[in-house]
């Protein structure tokens, strides 16, 4: 079954993001959602014609850990966009960041500070799947470095393209538009509820 990009034309005019940005964005994040089908298509006639022990389908495998990552990374990081309030710290959510991070202001400088760090990736606000614990993680491409099975909450784009165009290497000036656009909401609705330290 094929991948449709979805449609985040609700973030034109979202404030410190100009629509040159945003548009160019989202025909990135379309270059994604189209390599992701062509190398499923490409895998599955691989697959029928034997070809599964060849170097080229180890390298289509592999790239597909890329480009669909891309693809739904993006999803993401659009989908936890549009927001225009502040993070209700009484929320479930304001809640398990101070206390898994002794208050919201750590959390926050916690995942600016991820953010900063020198190289293009994401900064990825995650929930342990097994604990239940919030964490914020570095990714430095899309399909490396993510923790086995972890849930991501809260999905920040930091690769050069999702900000040079309006903040040039100003990448701290790119973080704070970010978070006066958080979909707080959204970020929650992300977040599970479950026994984690019972389930194996």
């Amino acid at each position: 079954m094929a991948y449709t990009a979805k449609d985040f034309s609700n973030l034109i005019d979202m404030e410190g993001f100009s629509k040159t940005l945003l548009k160019n964005h989202f025909t990135l994040y379309q270059g994604y959602v189209t390599n992701t089908n062509k190398l499923m298509d490409l895998l599955t006639a691989m697959l029928k014609e034997g070809k599964v022990g060849t170097p080229q389908y180890a390298e289509l495998k592999r790239r597909m850990g890329f480009e669909f990552n891309g693809m739904r990374l993006h999803e993401y990081y659009f989908g936890n966009l549009g927001g225009t309030r502040a993070l209700d710290r009484a929320s479930r959510l304001g809640k398990r960041l101070a206390e898994d991070f002794d208050s919201y202001e750590d959390w926050e400088r916690d995942f600016k500070g991820t953010a900063m760090m020198r190289g293009i990736g994401w900064a990825i606000l995650y929930q342990d799947n097994v604990t239940g614990n919030l964490f914020n993680q570095w990714i430095n491409e899309h399909e490396t470095g993510h923790p086995a099975g972890c849930i991501p909450v809260l999905v920040m784009d930091v690769f050069e393209h999702a900000f040079i165009t309006d903040y040039g290497l100003k990448r701290a000036d790119y973080i704070e538009a970010f978070f006066k656009n958080i979909n707080w909401g959204v970020v929650e609705g992300r977040l599970k509820q479950a026994a984690y330290a019972s389930s194996s």
